[in-house]
């Protein structure tokens, strides 16, 4: 098994995009707006009109953002500790540089970076536009 994609709703594409595209550096591979009965059916909706973006890393690792114009629900408030996927990471070249980026910018970051207690990664966690939540990990060789 190989895991294709990750897929994150989001309220505003284009926002989602200054952050996942032009901050963190995925590239954009398509661009569709879906609608249709197969939609229907695999997302257990009806009438379902979304956008999505699919996105690739570097190393060929994809994530798809979704923003449903049919079906726009609020963000809920989550914290790490709630069933269901709490957040996922990203191995990033410089953290320090990141998140001075991401403090810039306006962005929440949990905390400064911690060292893990065997020196060999250097993390912390943020939050995208809509609040999903990402870990950043610098590996430290």
């Amino acid at each position: 098994m190989i895991l294709r994609h990750v897929g994150i709703t989001v309220t505003d594409a284009e926002e989602s995009l200054k952050f996942y595209r032009d901050l963190l550096g995925f590239k954009v591979v398509r661009i569709m707006d879906e609608s249709g009965k197969h939609i229907d059916n695999f997302s257990a909706l009806s009438g379902v009109k979304v956008k999505t973006i699919k996105l690739r890393d570097k190393n060929g690792g994809m994530i798809e953002l979704l923003q449903y114009y049919s079906h726009p629900k609020a963000a809920e408030e989550r914290d790490i500790s709630c069933i269901g996927c709490s957040h996922f990471a990203l191995t990033v070249s410089n953290l320090d540089f990141l998140l001075d980026e991401m403090n810039r910018m306006g962005y929440i970051i949990n905390s400064s970076a911690q060292y893990s207690p065997d020196k060999k990664v250097k993390l912390t966690f943020c939050k995208d536009p809509d609040g999903t939540l990402i870990e950043l990990v610098e590996e430290l060789g």
